[in-house]
């Protein structure tokens, strides 16, 4: 059976990222080694160090970088994260200085809220009820 191992995020900056996606989401580091110019750097959750590997995508190419900005200037998440309490998680990102376009907000059998993750994506976060 095929499932999901990996799954990447343009950023505009792989130190910069690495260092929100660490210090401030608190994911774990899982990889990092040369890859040209740039690097293979993902990272995983802290609770499931051998679960899905969020690669963390030098955005160099003319198409990427007009997805990215696209999907950002309407306003939509490059991808989403769960959390079992997202009003505790609202409230200890924005303490940390994250900036929300939405706050928590109930959307049928979920709560999302989204935020900019400082590397040119919007991000969600995701409660289900």
């Amino acid at each position: 059976m095929i499932k999901i191992i990996l799954s990447s995020l343009f950023v505009d900056d792989q130190d910069k990222a690495l260092k929100f996606y660490t210090e401030v989401l608190g994911f774990i580091k899982k990889t990092e080694f040369p890859a040209g110019p740039y690097k293979w750097l993902t990272v995983v959750s802290q609770d499931n160090l051998n679960g899905v590997e969020l690669t963390l995508e030098p955005n160099v190419n003319p198409i990427s970088l007009t997805y990215q900005k696209g999907l950002f200037d309407s306003g939509i998440p490059a991808t989403a994260f769960g959390t079992d309490d997202i009003e505790k998680e609202y409230q200890r990102l924005l303490k940390l200085g994250v900036v929300f376009k939405t706050k928590p907000t109930q959307m049928g059998p979920v709560t999302i809220a989204v935020f900019e993750d400082t590397c040119g994506n919007l991000i969600q976060i995701v409660q289900r009820n």
